[in-house]
């Protein structure tokens, strides 16, 4: 279901022609009876020639309800541009229209209304040509010009034929499974509780679905939904929609805060955008100009920062930042408008190109306006690949949300790069990049892959300088000095980095560069080899730790350990490893035959002393191989 929206001068007929067209009166407020005026939004719907129903957004005109205005139009489909035909283009019918072509709105007619107060042809005729005149060169240009008069109905079947035409020729809103909705009213009903409304957007709400409403952090449920007062179970993107939120009372809630699934949007006070300034505005726009920035339903005071120009004259283009009071929530290609405060008048507006920029930027860098020029004009695979290179590792996952983008289009793009080998996915050896694309597994951009690996290896290449008797770097001291605190993460950077060749495991588990190997110098290798010669006279009853670091050091002891050509089985013995290997195969040959072994047993079974068969039994006890029962060890299961 598509939205139109009214725009145009206080006092035009813009209520008064939603009311001839529906048979509504979107004038809910008392005040606003009472004045005859329009003060805020008001709302409407309507059943067009071909059977299609669409809503209607009736917007405040005077001056002092612009922000009211703002927070109406910001959702439709089409807008109806009203001009009375007794008075022509006033000082609102050229600020709406400015707000109209700053939001892109991307159909439009426009209506002549009070015809029937016109006498004289030529006065029509001069204040359609005026019309035409004041829309060149905007998003109105080609709109339709349709006289009617609400009071007579003259002109109001064409206008519906032609709202007809134009929705029937709209594209669909998109559906990119994130849900929006920003409120533009909250209100009470007895027995239902709070009810918000405002157009839905990038998604389908349903009944029973657990929401945010962001910035406040809020968290409700659904309880229903309507449509011009019908119910529905599912709401689709493009349509107005009032939600009935379980749990939360309207004092809660806000105009401009927004409705959404839970953990899927984030509030910002940053954001980038591409900044339109208006020709008609009255004086350059500086570096760091207050203003009130107007994005969906909210409005918040703001702070401009260029980019690339210390100020803006009127007319131009430009990059900027804009720094918010307080948090809002947008995404990537939502307009946006910005007005000056005090005198309060439109100055520009433009299109968000980063909702969630990582830092303040510093200003005249061209990198930072490449970066988004490219997000604002490249490709799928550019824009996934930017996001990915301001946060990276990325789960696939969260990179497809921060694309920004329709969910297929940004998975074709990301299945695009992993296969040319511009991202590298990890753990994802054999898999498909379509496959990759849709999983969970951590993203690095080529170079970011490329720097952690080089990091890596200049890590275990320094520490095996340092400590050229050690295996390899403890795990731990690895991860902590590449700061990789996920532990599925760092597994899967060490997993990648060995299927790479890069790295090995030593024998202790320690990690290691590939050709690293514990070289002894030719005096350590001389004590070392007459050590070892001892251990194999003497296989059951060998040198004592002691007395082994005594004759060879604690360094090259322990890098004997790690090499595994000596098992520590106590803090006083040691055995040869092939010894150590042989005994355990005994133990456990004997308790296959057995079932039981006693100390004295294995004392005897070795010929060696109480000493040493007590260390290896309670060795293999911590080792899972037995386990004591009294005075005697089983094997253990498994």
């Amino acid at each position: 279901m598509k939205v139109i929206g009214t725009a145009g001068h206080v006092d035009h007929g813009k209520s008064s022609l939603v009311k001839a067209l529906t048979g509504i009166d979107p004038d809910r407020l008392q005040e606003e009876k009472d004045r005859e005026m329009t003060i805020d939004l008001g709302f409407a719907w309507l059943e067009l020639p071909s059977g299609q129903w669409a809503s209607i957004v009736d917007v405040p005109g005077h001056e002092d309800f612009i922000k009211n205005m703002l927070a109406g139009v910001g959702g439709i489909d089409v807008a109806m541009f009203v001009v009375a035909a007794d008075e022509g283009v006033m000082p609102q019918t050229r600020e709406h229209l400015a707000i109209l072509d700053l939001l892109e709105v991307r159909s439009s007619v426009i209506v002549l209304t009070k015809q029937d107060l016109i006498d004289d042809p030529e006065w029509l005729q001069l204040v359609q040509e005026d019309v035409r005149e004041q829309v060149a060169g905007t998003c109105l240009e080609n709109a339709p010009i349709i006289p009617v008069s609400a009071r007579t109905r003259y002109g109001l079947d064409q206008l519906k034929a032609e709202l007809d035409r134009i929705i029937a020729d709209s594209p669909p809103r998109r559906d990119i499974n994130r849900p929006r909705l920003p409120i533009d009213r909250i209100f009470s009903l007895a027995g239902f509780g709070t009810v918000v409304t405002g157009t839905l957007i990038d998604g389908r709400l349903a009944v029973g679905q657990e929401v945010d409403i962001l910035p406040s952090g809020l968290r409700s449920r659904i309880r229903g939904l309507q449509t011009h007062k019908h119910k529905l179970e599912e709401a689709s993107p493009g349509s107005r929609v009032a939600v009935n939120l379980v749990g939360l009372s309207v004092d809660e809630l806000r105009r401009g805060e927004v409705v959404c699934h839970a953990n899927t949007m984030k509030p910002t006070a940053l954001v980038d955008v591409t900044l339109r300034y208006l020709e008609g505005a009255a004086k350059p726009l500086r570096h760091n100009a207050e203003v009130d920035f107007y994005v969906g339903a909210s409005v918040v005071p703001a702070r401009v920062r260029l980019l690339g120009v210390d100020e803006l004259t009127p007319g131009e283009h430009g990059w900027a930042q804009i720094v918010l009071a307080e948090p809002v929530v947008t995404a990537k290609g939502d307009r946006y408008v910005i007005r000056q405060p005090s005198p309060s008048q439109t100055i520009g507006g433009g299109s968000i190109v980063d909702p969630l920029p990582a830092r303040r930027h510093r200003r005249f860098r061209p990198e930072v306006v490449e970066r988004l020029e490219t997000l604002t004009k490249g490709t799928p695979e550019e824009i996934v690949l930017q996001a990915l290179e301001r946060q990276q590792p990325l789960e696939a996952g969260e990179l497809l949300k921060l694309a920004h983008m329709p969910a297929e289009m940004a998975q074709e793009g990301l299945a695009k790069l992993i296969e040319e080998g511009q991202i590298v996915a990890l753990a994802a050896t054999g898999a498909a990049a379509a496959e990759v694309a849709s999983s969970n597994r951590y993203l690095f951009t080529r170079s970011g892959w490329g720097a952690l690996a080089d990091k890596a290896a200049e890590m275990l290449f320094g520490y095996h300088r340092a400590n050229p008797l050690r295996g390899g770097m403890p795990r731990n001291e690895l991860r902590n000095r590449l700061r990789l605190t996920n532990t599925r993460l760092f597994g899967d950077v060490l997993a990648q980095l060995a299927a790479q060749g890069a790295l090995a495991e030593a024998a202790s588990g320690d990690i290691r560069l590939p050709d690293h190997e514990i070289r002894f110098t030719p005096q350590q290798q001389a004590r070392v080899s007459e050590l070892l010669r001892e251990f194999t006279a003497n296989p059951y009853s060998p040198p004592s730790a002691a007395s082994s670091e005594e004759r060879v050091g604690a360094d090259v002891l322990n890098a004997l350990l790690e090499q595994r050509k000596l098992v520590k089985v106590s803090d006083e013995v040691i055995f040869a490893a092939a010894t150590y290997d042989a005994m355990v195969a005994r133990i456990v040959e004997h308790l296959k035959s057995n079932s039981t072994i006693t100390l004295a047993q294995v004392r005897d079974l070795f010929g060696t002393s109480r000493k040493y068969a007590g260390a290896l039994l309670e060795y293999l006890d911590a080792q899972h191989v037995t386990r004591r029962i009294g005075d005697e060890r089983v094997l253990r299961a498994g």
